[in-house]
């Protein structure tokens, strides 16, 4: 029985006419082994960058709806390509964009999510023997207007459209071999991993890892479609991305992620009274600017400390919320440090394991790391240390948890 599998290829795998070249070739080997394939792609290379970077100039604060109207041009560039290449090698390719195909999602400018993928033409395409190409990263609202995913949205669309297709898996291609026990440009001894599960790759995804975009996962898990990240430059088996099960080994921990572009920032002695941090938070939450790890500390003489981290871009503006919000609570004093990174050890066996706290700290004291902030899940272990320990803080975990052996 032949297998459906959806083929999503990233801006480095599409870059040139090169590349464009070396993935019709991937997908006319896929089709030559009995596969039925649907291909999403990305835009080329940093042609994204470029047409942001155009809009900005034009307009520094561009109307979003005209925005997305722009940025999505990109992957229609590449689809069209890849169609050409494969009809070259005698593939019936053919590009749709997601306005074609009715991807529909909310209104959201810039960031919109899917809310539906309807799938009768490509259903149709596939049976008469075309391999359809489609433009990632973008979908249409109920008013017929383009919108776009956000960064990395095109993971999302592969995902979305292997669901509703009921797909075999979702093959998502970048520059990397698959998923590694930490980046390996930090660290040599890094690792490929074989396997790893939804709820691993999701924290690994939230806390830094770049692999995958979180959206794409959160779909993937929510509806059960392996994922296999693959590379589109070297052979290989990736690493497959699927729900737990009880023959797949449960490591201590299955890896490292890190983080140098967030910002802490502190209010110092806020009032110690129930609905505080709701009040601190609230219009950090208005404003748009997203929350990592958050830290209360004990009370004394009836006043705390109420620390936060913010993406490094959003710094000044948290700041100009925390020093209004300073003044109505009496004046406590606003403290804001970049010169953070976060490290995160990530594994679903340390649900069943004591000590891994302990030796973590260990570690990291014993390269005289000192540790900022802790936060904790059931697999997750978070840190935050100075930027110039973040290398050192990877070297000496991997090392810690022998993560460079099977």
């Amino acid at each position: 029985m032949n297998k459906l599998i959806v083929k999503k290829f990233g801006g480095t795998s599409v870059a040139n006419a090169e590349r464009i070249e070396a993935v019709a070739d991937l997908v006319a080997k896929s089709v030559e082994d009995g596969n039925e394939v649907v291909v999403v792609l990305s835009a080329m290379g940093k042609s994204t960058d470029e047409l942001i970077k155009l809009s900005k100039d034009i307009n520094p604060n561009p109307d979003l709806r005209e925005y997305d109207a722009l940025v999505s041009t990109g992957e229609q560039i590449s689809v069209a390509l890849l169609a050409m290449a494969l009809q070259k090698r005698n593939i019936k390719g053919k590009s749709f964009t997601a306005y074609q195909l009715g991807i529909r999602t909310n209104s959201v400018h810039s960031s919109a999510r899917i809310l539906d993928v309807q799938v009768k033409k490509i259903k149709e395409e596939i049976s008469s023997g075309v391999v359809p190409v489609i433009t990632g990263f973008q979908g249409m609202n109920d008013e017929g207007d383009i919108t776009t995913l956000g960064r990395g949205g095109s993971d999302t669309t592969g995902v979305a459209i292997a669901v509703a297709l009921e797909a075999s898996e979702c093959q998502i291609y970048t520059d990397v071999d698959g998923v590694f026990t930490t980046d390996p440009r930090l660290y040599d001894k890094a690792r490929l991993l074989k396997k790893i599960t939804f709820e691993e790759m999701l924290e690994l995804s939230s806390m830094g890892a770049k692999v995958l975009q979180l959206r794409a996962v959160e779909y993937a898990s929510k509806y059960q479609m392996p994922i296999r990240v693959l590379s589109s430059f070297n052979a290989g088996e990736g690493t497959l991305i699927e729900e737990e099960d009880e023959s797949m080994e449960r490591p201590i921990v299955s890896g490292i992620s890190s983080i140098d572009s967030e910002a802490k920032l502190t209010l110092r002695g806020v009032p110690d009274i129930p609905g505080v941090a709701a009040k601190i938070l609230g219009p950090i939450s208005e404003a748009g600017i997203e929350v990592d790890v958050i830290v209360q500390n004990i009370s004394a003489e009836n006043t705390t400390d109420f620390t936060f981290t913010v993406n490094e871009a959003d710094a000044a503006a948290a700041e100009a919320i925390l020093l209004e919000m300073s003044n109505s609570f009496g004046g406590g004093l606003v403290e804001v440090d970049s010169d953070i990174a976060k490290i995160s050890i990530v594994g679903r066996g340390m649900r069943a394991h004591a000590g891994i706290a302990s030796k973590m700290f260990e570690a990291l004291a014993n390269e005289e790391i000192n540790i900022l902030l802790i936060t904790t899940s059931e697999i997750k272990i978070s840190v935050v240390i100075k930027r110039d320990s973040m290398k050192d803080a990877i070297v000496c975990l991997h090392d810690a948890f022998d993560l460079d052996k099977e």
